[in-house]
Formats: structure tokens, C-alpha cells, sequence
């Protein structure tokens, strides 16, 4: 670009390797955070930097915590019996706000995309093994996306938990509430269908 001096250059090119984030969007960005006093960009900075030194994952759940156990997992109220896997930290934000799930989760940091180049070693599947080999535990819910790679990896891992005796679910699919039949593609139809229960 060359258009801004060196230092707010740089800024906007760390902006833009954000994931969503275009060239004029990080442009903007870059530019609002030059607007900011100097206490609040210094804030802004450590809380980055802050994020990044003490956020740690859960060592049984693989979910995003400052350090030792997290919130979830440390919670005696929880339904330890149950483990819910997703493939992303902010998986398990979306769940906890239906408030309807009150198990533990297994969090394995992505999804298994050969064209990716992300197998079954990139990600957290051996812990989860291990926690459902260790006993006490009676469903795994696979809450993975419902795309190539979520199936493929909800497959592999059932395949691989099917020794352990646990039941093995999936989260249903089917029309979004306030959708319209008419709108639902075949695929979403045909799973509707399959997932139906009594009322």
C-alpha cells in the first residue's frame, strides 16, 4: 500500500490476518484503534497479551479456561455421566445458551478435513478415549457441524467409542424454528424426518 506510514501499515496487516476480516475492514480497524487514547490502546494491547499468557485448556475437557479446571468441569451440578463433543470452543458457548444441557463436553480443537490437511492426530480425540475408557460415563452426544468433515469426524469417533458399551448420539437435525417447509432443501427434509418423535 504504502499510502500510511510504516508502524499503522503493519497494524492493518495484522488486522487483516484476522478470520473475517478484509482489507478494508482491518483499514478501519487499524484506524480506530490510532483514534483510541492512549490508556484505552494500552489496554486494549495487554488485554491481548493478557488473553494469550493466561488462557489455558481445561485438562479434561479441552475447553478454554484460566488455568486448572474449568467452570463446567469443576461443577458438581453437572452431569458427569455425559459428555458432549464439539469441535470448537465456541461450541460450547452456543450450547450453554439454551440452557438445556447439563452434561461435561470434550472440545477437540477442529475437525478432521483431509483437505485441510487435519487428521485424526491434529486433534484432541485421544483424551476423550481415554475419558470414556475410564468409566462412569453413559452417552456421548456428537455435536459436531452438520457438513462433510462434522459427519466424517461424529463417524470416525463413534467407530472408535463403540467398544466402550457407552451410548452414542447425535445432535437431531431438522427445520429451524420459524422456517418454512418450503425453504428446507431435501438433505434437511429427509433428516427432519429421520429425527422425528412422538408428541
Amino acid at each position: 500500500m504504502e499510502h500510511f506510514p510504516a508502524p499503522l501499515e503493519n497494524l492493518v496487516e495484522q488486522f487483516a490476518r484476522l478470520p473475517g476480516i478484509g482489507g478494508k475492514s482491518a483499514q478501519r480497524l487499524a484506524f480506530y484503534v490510532l483514534g483510541l487514547p492512549l490508556e484505552d490502546a494500552r489496554a486494549f494491547a495487554d488485554a491481548i497479551l493478557d488473553a494469550k499468557r493466561s488462557v489455558t485448556c481445561c485438562p479434561v475437557c479441552r475447553n478454554f479456561t484460566a488455568g486448572g479446571l474449568c467452570p463446567i468441569c469443576a461443577s458438581p451440578k453437572r452431569d458427569h455421566s455425559t459428555i458432549c463433543v464439539v469441535a470448537d470452543p465456541r461450541d460450547v458457548a452456543a450450547i450453554e445458551r439454551s440452557r438445556e444441557y447439563n452434561g461435561l463436553y470434550h472440545v477437540l480443537h477442529g475437525v478432521i478435513s483431509p483437505m485441510n490437511h487435519i487428521g485424526p492426530d491434529d486433534l484432541d480425540i485421544k483424551s476423550l478415549i481415554e475419558r470414556v475408557a475410564a468409566g462412569g460415563i453413559s452417552e456421548v452426544i456428537m455435536a459436531t457441524n452438520p457438513d462433510t468433515e462434522g459427519e466424517a469426524t461424529a463417524m470416525y469417533l463413534a467407530r472408535l467409542l463403540k467398544p466402550f458399551d457407552v451410548r452414542i448420539t447425535r445432535l437431531a437435525y431438522g427445520i429451524p424454528v420459524g422456517g418454512h417447509l418450503e425453504f428446507a432443501d431435501d438433505a434437511t427434509l429427509m433428516r427432519a424426518l429421520e429425527g422425528r418423535r412422538d408428541i
